[in-house]
This record gives C-alpha cells, structure tokens and sequence, in this order.
C-alpha cells in the first residue's frame, strides 16, 4: 500500500479564506480599502502588544520600505545574517546601503551578537537580525549592543508570528519589524506584508512609501512606489488572523511530539525565555544530510526543506569572500522535518520512525 505524501509545509486555505474573498470581490472594492485598514488594526492588537501595523504587498517590501523609512541609505551599512532568505540582504542593497554578513550562533542559528560587535563601523546604520526559523535572535544581546553603539536594531520577524521573548512579542523590540504572509508562513494573505513600529514618524513614512508618495489621493508628499496590499488579500489575512495562535499551539505540540522521540539527530535547541513559534522544525545532521533528505522522500514519502543551502555572501548576487564558519556549517548540515499544523499523529509517528531508521542506517 502505497503512503500518502507527508509535504514540508502545507497552506491551509478553508471555507473561510473563501467566503472572505468572495465578499470582496462582491463589494467592487478591491484595492487597498476597508479590509487593509481592519487587517492593520487586527494583527496590531494580536501580534504586536498595539504597535502601528502597515500592510504592503510583500515581505520583501516591507523589508525596503521599513528600512528606507527608518533613513537607510547611500553611504550606510546595515549588518545581516548571511544564514537566511536571500530577502534580507537583497532589502538593504535595494536602499543603496551595503549588507554587512555577520556570522551565526548553532545552537538557535541566529546571529552572533559577538561576532556582529566587530563589524560595527562609523558608517553602521543598524542591525537587521533574522528571528529565524520561528526562534527569537538574541534580543537582550543585540539590544544591548545596539543601545550602546548608537545603532538601530531592525527585526526580520518573517517567520515569527507570535513568538517571544521573556513574554513580549516579537515585532515590538526594533524601530521597525517585518512579518511576511507568504503561503507558507504560519499564516498567510495569500502574498503580502506587514511592518510594525512604535515609531510615528518611521509609520507615516511606511505609509507614503507605499502608496506613491501620498496618504490622501494626489496629495503625494514624496517620491514613493505602489506596494499596496489589495482588500483581497487582507481578507485572506484576517481570517487566518483568527487561526494562527490555535496553529501555533499546535506546532509546538508537533515539535515537542518530535523531540522526545527523534533518535541520532540534532534536535532544535530553544533559549530560556524564548517562545519558538517553529515556523521550520530544523535538525542537524552531520553526515549525508542530503542522503537522510532523499530517503526520507524516496523510501517514505516525506518532504523536507534545507533552509538555506548556499549562504547569502556566497549567491552570486553579493558574491563576497567573508569567513562565517557556523553558517558554512549550518548550510551543510540543516534539514527541516514537517511540523505544520496539518500534521495527524500517525504522520508524526510515521517521520519519528522513518528518521530514526534511516539516521540509525546511517542514511
């Protein structure tokens, strides 16, 4: 009997989503109207403990603007993770900043408060971390260092809904924070974006970006781009709104299911304090990872994900030569399993089994 296939990550798109998006497309209004500014309100008071919620039409987007609108610039640097989503760097350039790689710590795999310490220069801009995976980066750390450097910190929170650290919500330590609703971050609009600040001035300035320059029409106060997030999309977002806390509860429960049970394999390490939302479940083999991958998938039907397998300093795109040890590592040995929230007890149970067999085997 042949077993079903076991995807990586898995949208969840019901009756709801639907109903929502039909309701919009019966209203006419379809561009950046009622639902953008319900949405905002809501993922404000849901995620953020209140900050100012702007909503554009991508993560990527969000990175651009929160970054331009908080004066990064010709001339700045800002450091990054080379150990993510190509997304972040690409947002800095995008300004015509430079993206500084930092290296990363293996236990959570985010940055390296230490190693980003002796990267910092008269023309450092800011610190834009990765709360990778779903994990917090080191908040009091970079914090810290930020504080005490005359710096700003900028949070990638695109995989961090509803995560935490010492029980305040990510997207409320930076001048701005980023959270990407791709179809497969723990929830979605179907594509689109939300920046976060408590900053007014950095918030009007999101807004003008992103709507050509103006927050009343053909008032355009600046030079700006169209990065509207439409009603249809917000519509989509707001119902998963509703979902995404009950989805996170049942992650962890997965992730806790996959670390009693997981054999000969490096299970995610959480920080004390930290409230790890696993938008990736992410282990550590140190022998023929792409092997354990390809078995996992030939011989039993289960999807994986290696995020990320070249770092970004090496992508042809930046094409830097810096020395980052702990990502060249990470590259090479990271697998995400399936943690998602569609996940029954017996495909927990089937990827316990077949990860234990075949890292036992030795792949």
């Amino acid at each position: 009997m042949s077993l079903d296939f076991i995807p990586a990550a898995k949208p969840i798109i019901g009756d709801e989503e639907r109903a929502a998006v039909d309701a919009v497309l019966a209203s006419g209004m379809l561009a950046q109207g009622k639902q953008v500014a319900e949405f905002e309100t809501e993922f404000s008071s849901v995620l953020v403990d209140g900050r100012a919620a702007v909503a554009v039409n991508s993560g990527t987007s969000g990175l651009h603007l929160g970054l331009l609108a908080a004066g990064v610039g010709p001339g700045d640097e800002v450091i990054v993770p080379s150990f993510t989503f190509a997304a972040t760097g690409n947002a800095v350039a995008l300004t015509g900043a430079t993206p500084v790689f930092a290296d990363i710590e293996l236990d959570h795999y985010t940055l390296d408060t230490d190693h980003v310490a002796s990267l910092i220069t008269e023309k450092t801009k800011g610190i834009m971390p990765v709360h990778l995976y779903g994990h917090p980066f080191d908040v009091e750390g970079l914090g810290k260092l930020a504080a005490e450097r005359g710096i700003d910190l900028y949070e990638d929170a695109a995989q961090a809904h509803g995560a935490s650290f010492n029980d305040k919500l990510v997207g409320s330590f930076g001048t701005f924070a980023m959270f990407s609703l791709y179809p497969t971050k723990n929830m979605t609009s179907g594509e689109g974006g939300m920046v976060t600040t408590s900053d007014a001035a950095v918030e009007h300035k999101l807004r003008l970006l992103r709507n050509q320059g103006m927050e009343k029409q053909y008032e355009n106060e600046i030079v700006g781009f169209n990065a509207r997030m439409t009603d249809l999309h917000a519509a989509i977002g707001r119902v998963q709104l509703t979902k995404v806390l009950g989805w996170t509860a049942q992650r962890r429960q997965n992730a806790a299911f996959l670390d009693a049970n997981l054999e000969n394999v490096g299970t995610p390490a959480v920080k004390a304090g930290a409230g790890h939302v696993y938008h990736q479940y992410t282990i550590r083999v140190s022998e023929d990872r792409d092997g354990l991958a390809k078995a996992l998938r030939d011989e039993y039907n289960i999807g994986t994900g290696v995020y990320y397998p070249v770092p970004n300093h090496r992508l042809p795109s930046f094409n830097r030569t810096e020395d980052l040890p702990n990502t060249e590592t990470a590259a090479k040995e990271v697998l995400s399993l399936p943690v998602h929230p569609s996940l029954s007890q017996d495909d927990l149970e089937r990827i316990v089994a077949a990860v234990n067999a075949v890292a036992k085997a030795g792949a």
